[in-house]
């Protein structure tokens, strides 16, 4: 059987009513017991305001007769009593306005009782002496505790009091339900957009994006979304590309073995020499191609292996501008270094060798016969800069934009059939980011193109 699943909507919904509900009932069991024993202590104070003024009158009438006996077997007389109490302005300005809510007792000093009904006296009633002005204590006036209420007028409205703190109770509820509906679906509409967006996101739809409509946490949580969202659209892109590129430059190397294949198995063209040391070429741009795709693929996942330690910027450009020397004179192109003695830094030196190689490489292959590359290096506050200046051709602003770029390579002079993968400064600029560092293109003083490696001092 299926089970029902309860969305986040009803949860939170649950949970605020369900807190509304525990306040309210706690609230009102709170007032019925705090009513309740108010109420109780009310009736209790003027019983006992009642009680003392009782005394007080008890004390004259005995005063003036000198004994109790007008007031045994004359009940009718103490109620007269008392009601002359309850109509005198002066008690009235003093007693609440209620009558009596107990059972009292009226004793002698013999302890009998001379006025009271006929159950046993409470031990723990209110007492009060009935003194005369010498002093003399000549009876008592005892009432019961009004532990509940006995009268129907009074219990009449404490029910009337349930009836309506009950009516509250079921009206704060709808009130409360009502309310926390509409917070819950407030709350959690941003929450909804999200959910939403990631569905889509989920099926490919890398152009979605959700509304930003407040600045908390969910706030930015949806423009962490929309940059997530903005990300793996701009991926997706460089990944088609990427591919389409991929396609591209396997594409040109392999028709062409091909062809000259089929020239050969036809008869069109000899095997000689010549056409093989052709088809050897194109296999070993082939390889090229392929290495440099491991080596991108490496860089981009950060599994290049790098095996830092201190090592001398110098003396590595030094070694692979020795390695090339003979390769720039060919090109008759002349090679300048400027640099000072050492420059220490901790780094992979593998891999900055790796980075020299590929930024002479490109100025090899780029820079028209008679030109040069200047090399300087100079270390100034918190980094250390390496500029790399040949001369002419050189590239458009457009073009400065894009030389990072995979598979790029720039149009005119500088995109010969001698050109490489269009990968090797791609390869550059993960390691020195690697390093911490930055690499920035821009124009030569010289009219062709300035390669700038920033790296950072660093300790090991």
């Amino acid at each position: 059987m299926r089970k029902m699943r309860v969305g986040i909507s009803a949860k939170l919904f649950c949970a605020i009513f369900s807190t509304c509900m525990l306040v309210l009932i706690t609230m009102h069991w709170g007032v019925r017991l705090s009513f309740e024993h108010g109420f109780i202590d009310y009736i209790k104070r003027g019983n006992e305001q009642r009680l003392i003024m009782l005394s007080d009158a008890l004390a004259d009438q005995y005063q003036q007769h000198g004994n109790w006996d007008f007031l045994r077997n004359n009940n009718k007389l103490v109620f007269n009593l008392l009601r002359s109490l309850e109509q005198n302005p002066e008690a009235n300005n003093q007693l609440p306005p209620h009558g009596w809510r107990t059972q009292f007792w009226i004793i002698d000093q013999q302890y009998h009782v001379l006025v009271g009904p006929r159950a046993p006296i409470p031990s723990g009633g209110t007492r009060r002496n009935i003194t005369t002005d010498n002093g003399h204590i000549v009876g008592w006036v005892l009432g019961s505790p009004p532990e509940r209420l006995t009268s129907s007028a009074d219990i009449s409205f404490d029910q009337q009091q349930k009836r309506t703190s009950w009516l509250i109770v079921a009206l704060s509820t709808l009130l409360a339900a009502a309310v926390t509906w509409i917070m819950s679906r407030g709350l959690l509409a941003p929450v909804r957009r999200l959910v939403a967006g990631t569905h889509h996101l989920a099926a490919g739809d890398f152009a979605t994006r959700v509304e930003v409509g407040s600045r908390d946490e969910l706030g930015r949580l949806a423009q962490d979304f929309n940059r997530l969202a903005s990300s793996l659209e701009k991926n997706e892109s460089m990944r088609r590309a990427f591919m389409a590129d991929i396609s591209h430059e396997l594409r040109t190397p392999l028709a062409i073995l091909r062809g000259e294949l089929e020239a050969m198995q036809d008869g069109v063209r000899q095997l000689t020499p010549a056409a093989i040391s052709s088809l050897q070429m194109e296999v070993v741009t082939l390889t090229k191609l392929v290495d440099d795709l491991h080596q991108l693929s490496l860089s981009d996942e950060g599994a290049l292996a790098y095996r830092k330690c201190a090592t001398d910027l110098v003396a590595l450009i030094g070694v692979v501008a020795a390695s090339f020397g003979e390769r720039f004179s060919s090109h008759q192109l002349t090679l300048t270094l400027t640099m000072p003695e050492h420059a220490p830094f901790f780094g992979d030196p593998d891999r900055l060798m790796q980075l020299f190689t590929n930024l002479m490489e490109n100025s090899l292959r780029y820079t028209d016969a008679g030109g040069s590359l200047q090399i300087t290096l100079t270390q100034k506050t918190g980094y250390i800069s390496i500029s790399f200046n040949d001369s002419a051709p050189g590239v458009s602003d457009d073009q400065l934009r894009k030389i990072f770029a995979r598979f790029y390579r720039t149009e005119g002079s500088r995109n010969r059939a001698s050109g490489g993968s269009g990968l090797g400064l791609a390869i550059c600029q993960n390691i020195v980011e690697a390093h911490g560092g930055q690499i920035i293109a821009d124009h030569a003083d010289s009219g062709g193109l300035q390669i700038r490696v920033e790296l950072p001092h660093n300790k090991p």
